[in-house]
């Protein structure tokens, strides 16, 4: 577990999302410690996570749910994510009339 956690940290400075779905009944503790919506999750040498990018969901809670209720739900914290990320890196979206200016097409 401790080099999962170090991946996550190192990983939390690049692009990227990490989702866990957890498949049966078994003690899901340490995944939901990944997830770090109970606390910043920090490497075994006590870094922080620069954002966060891990989203657990347990599959037994959609047992008897739709697909998209499980879609949903595992997706949830990707476009949060991906906000984060720009964000960090000063990258700003353009509005959406710089992007309609910003696509032409070829004669």
């Amino acid at each position: 577990m401790a080099d999962t956690r170090e991946a996550i940290v190192h990983a939390s400075h690049l692009p990227m999302s990490v989702i866990i779905v957890g498949v049966g009944n078994a003690d899901f503790s340490d995944m939901q410690m990944l997830d770090g919506d109970d606390g910043i999750l920090r490497s075994p040498k006590g870094e922080p996570v620069l954002r966060d990018i891990v989203q657990f969901v347990p599959f037994r809670n959609f047992k008897h749910a739709s697909p998209a209720a499980l879609a949903k739900s595992v997706l949830a914290e990707v476009p949060n994510q991906v906000v984060d990320y720009y964000n960090g890196k000063g990258i700003k979206p353009k509005c959406m009339s710089e992007y309609e200016s910003s696509r032409t097409l070829a004669p």
